[in-house]
């Protein structure tokens, strides 16, 4: 299998794709057809370096990535990829793992470490794993986009009032708090729910808790 055809990029899908990095070549084509075999979209790469200048890192999907590479080596690469504040779930793959290794690419955030020889069971739940953590993760952030942008069509004194009623405060509370009459409070009130497309004061408070307050 031709690893330039596996390489080739489409930036703009939004199908995950699973990256697979080993300096050996048949490592390669192996999980390349696995993947393949069970309909999971794949690129294969020889070394970190090629895929830090070949790949669309912002696509969802994750990395399988051997350890030992040559130049840069996979635990690197996890680091490089986290001080870039790419997120994309890693699969660490290894023939000579040892302990400090494992703890320190579980602890940076891996989602698994797979000594090979691996059986492709192991892999393909791994992947799985991987690939629904980046689905919630994604998730997770569009919906916290979704909610600042909402908020963003508020006014200093709603933001205010919305602080107040995610603290369970009552209207006459933060009427007074405020300095401002209780029906000031619930024009305020009434435009926080329609602005922020709360139907409730409980959804009110979750899409509080996504901003941080």
């Amino acid at each position: 299998m031709n690893d330039a055809r596996k390489m080739a990029k489409t930036n703009s899908s939004d199908i995950p794709v699973v990256y697979v990095v080993d300096d050996d070549p048949s490592i390669r084509e192996a999980l390349v057809d696995l993947l393949l075999s069970v309909r999971t979209e794949a690129q294969a790469f020889e070394s970190a370096q090629d895929l830090l200048g070949k790949a669309d890192l912002l696509r969802p999907g994750c990395i399988l990535l051997d350890v030992r590479l040559p130049g840069a080596n996979g635990l690197d690469v996890q680091l490089h990829l986290e001080k870039l504040g790419n997120r994309m779930p890693i699969i660490f793959m290894t023939g000579h793992g040892d302990i400090p290794m494992t703890v320190r690419a579980m602890k940076a955030g891996a989602i698994d470490f797979l000594t090979k020889p691996f059986r492709d069971q192991d892999m393909l739940d791994a992947v799985s794993l991987a690939l629904q953590k980046d689905r919630n993760v994604r998730q997770q952030s569009a919906a916290n986009g979704a909610v600042t942008d909402l908020a963003k069509t508020l006014t200093r004194r709603e933001h205010e009032v919305m602080a107040a009623v995610v603290q369970g405060l009552m209207n006459k509370q933060i009427a007074f708090n405020l300095g401002i009459s209780e029906i000031t409070v619930k024009l305020h009130r009434g435009n926080v729910m329609r602005k922020m497309e709360a139907r409730s004061v409980a959804e009110l408070v979750r899409k509080a808790e996504l901003l941080g307050l």
